[in-house]
């Protein structure tokens, strides 16, 4: 395995796992900035109102993307099982 392989392997992981983590990421950063922005208009400061947001529209993220996410998964693991003839070399 040459370090090319190793390099291109890696950065591969990385975009796999940083474009998987993207759609939880995002929703949980957009009703984040939201409930910021409700608080400080209504001076309401409580910790849970922003904390009960976040992890219920992040769940529905996961639920509403988990089929894309298995999709990118189980691509990724059958391209890694199918070249490991060519990352023995």
């Amino acid at each position: 395995m040459t370090p090319e392989m190793v390099i291109a392997f890696a950065r591969q992981s990385i975009e796999i796992a940083l474009l998987i983590s993207l759609p939880m990421l995002g929703v949980g950063l957009v009703v984040g900035v939201v409930v910021s922005i409700i608080q400080a208009a209504t001076q309401i400061q409580e910790m849970t109102l922003s904390f009960i947001p976040k992890i219920v529209s992040i769940f529905l993220a996961l639920l509403i993307s988990f089929p894309w996410i298995m999709d990118k998964m189980i691509t990724y693991t059958r391209d890694v099982f199918l070249n490991i003839p060519n990352y023995i070399r």
